[in-house]
């Protein structure tokens, strides 16, 4: 991003006078002023603490200007301010202002799980002919969508972008704003069930990525989910279905999984081996929407088979890793949900160990009403020839303790609170052998990866 302080204050209907700091040149934006980088637009945001509390902070740290809220009184003199109604608003109207003056295709993608996996694989294919710009971590909602556009470099061809939701109309801002040329939803699942009490609600929310769809858009999404089949209906743009069906239109065949790496043919290309180099089948999905967007930007077979080995994936998800103790450690702790969690436990339940497989699973946060219930429903995923020893953290957890002592005795489980991380991760190293594996996952506000932290090597 390089823009002059002018166009920026027309950009966002500045309300005061700028002329003396017209040519002032801004590089980047921030709203942390403890990370920004010299040549910064600071923007002071309402957190915990107010934004502009950090102003001074952020200009003695490089930055060249800042919003200024309005109502706050009269702007400091001293240095380029920009009064805006609200620096939030003016963020996001930024960066639509500088996403029509860039203008790549945009390929947006949401999902309960996947999405960031998605994105990533989607990224690395249309990097094999395009410039492309991608979300980075986990930049996906109000703030880091605004922030991801502003990052992008002039010459970006294509935007591949990562559009989170825990609410209603949440996606429908958000897709309108970026106005993709190609939307995904890679699946339904129960995460966010606490706002939305059912799946079908929280398939409309997700069906919201297709308010800004282009009217020449194509609409790519899991055609074995007969709550998006009934939805797609309604959307009159181009689609494309992926899934397992034979009705699809990227049918996956021949899926072979191993612990490090996932093969798979598709029916478009069935000449075509693919590989994964990640463990679980439910990878396969991710990497068949992937493969809808190649084929909708003409990229070969190959290139995209070449593209997957290649790709660079977003960190702590389903990772292997080395533990301290000699053991493999499964590391999967950024996010969690019923779907997430049975799908990475068949995997897990099927790497060959010499030792005991471990598990240890976090609470599973957003659930809502129904948390105890779907708790106790992960208990389907347990087999104890499979699964020997079980390492349960959080309140909700205590369900599928309850749940898991109908099949193990009690000296194979282990319960904890969430202030008992360090009991836990004591009582791991006790345990744990060099012919051990572990999986370990959990929401992102159980905090396992400090668990995980201390185990590694």
């Amino acid at each position: 991003m390089k823009m002059q302080l002018g166009e920026i204050a027309t950009a966002v209907s500045a309300q005061n006078e700028t002329t003396m700091w017209t040519e002032i040149e801004v590089s980047s934006v921030a709203f942390d002023s403890r990370q920004l980088t010299p040549g910064a637009l600071f923007v002071p945001l309402a957190g915990e603490r107010d934004g502009h509390e950090f102003i001074e902070q952020a200009m003695a740290n490089g930055a060249v200007a800042t919003f200024w809220k309005a109502d706050r009184g009269p702007a400091p003199t001293d240095y380029p301010v920009l009064v805006v109604d609200d620096p939030l608003t003016a963020l996001q109207e930024l960066s639509r202002h500088y996403l029509l003056k860039i203008n790549p295709k945009v390929v947006a993608i949401t999902g309960s799980n996947g999405k960031t996996t998605t994105k990533d694989m989607v990224a690395a294919i249309l990097a094999t002919r395009f410039n492309v710009t991608k979300t980075q971590d986990n930049f996906n909602n109000e703030i880091g969508v605004p922030v991801t556009i502003l990052a992008m470099e002039p010459n970006t061809e294509i935007l591949v972008i990562e559009l989170g939701m825990d609410r209603p109309g949440q996606l429908d801002f958000l897709s309108k704003l970026v106005s993709p040329d190609l939307a995904i939803i890679t699946m339904i699942g129960e995460a966010h069930i606490e706002f939305f009490g059912t799946r079908g609600k929280i398939a409309d929310a997700k069906m919201e990525i297709t308010h800004g769809l282009k009217e020449d858009g194509l609409f790519v999404f899991d055609g074995d989910e007969p709550l998006l089949q009934e939805r797609a209906t309604a959307v009159e743009q181009r689609q494309m279905t992926f899934g397992r069906q034979t009705a699809d239109e990227m049918v996956a065949t021949e899926v072979q999984t191993t612990e490090t790496a996932t093969t798979f043919k598709t029916n478009q290309w069935p000449d075509q081996l693919f590989e994964l180099p990640m463990i679980g089948d439910y990878n396969v999905n991710n990497a068949l929407a992937a493969l809808c967007v190649a084929q909708a930007y003409r990229i070969s077979a190959s290139d995209a088979a070449q593209a997957f080995l290649d790709m660079n994936l977003t960190k702590n998800r389903a990772e292997w890793v080395d533990g301290a103790a000699g053991e493999r450690i499964l590391s999967d702790v950024y996010n969690s949900n019923p779907t997430a969690v049975k799908e990475v436990m068949a995997a897990f339940s099927q790497v060959d160990v010499a030792g005991t497989r471990r598990v240890v699973l976090g609470d599973m946060l957003e659930l809502g009403a129904q948390a105890d219930a779907l708790h106790a429903s992960l208990a389907s995923a347990f087999d104890p020839q499979l699964i020997q020893a079980v390492y349960l953290v959080g309140p909700h957890m205590k369900a599928l303790y309850d749940e898991l002592l109908k099949q193990y005795p009690e000296t194979a489980l282990h319960l904890y609170q969430t202030d008992e991380l360090a009991t836990l991760t004591a009582q791991l190293q006790t345990d744990m052998t060099s012919a051990d594996a572990v999986l370990i996952k959990g929401s992102h506000g159980i905090h396992l990866e400090t668990v995980l932290a201390e185990l590694k090597a």
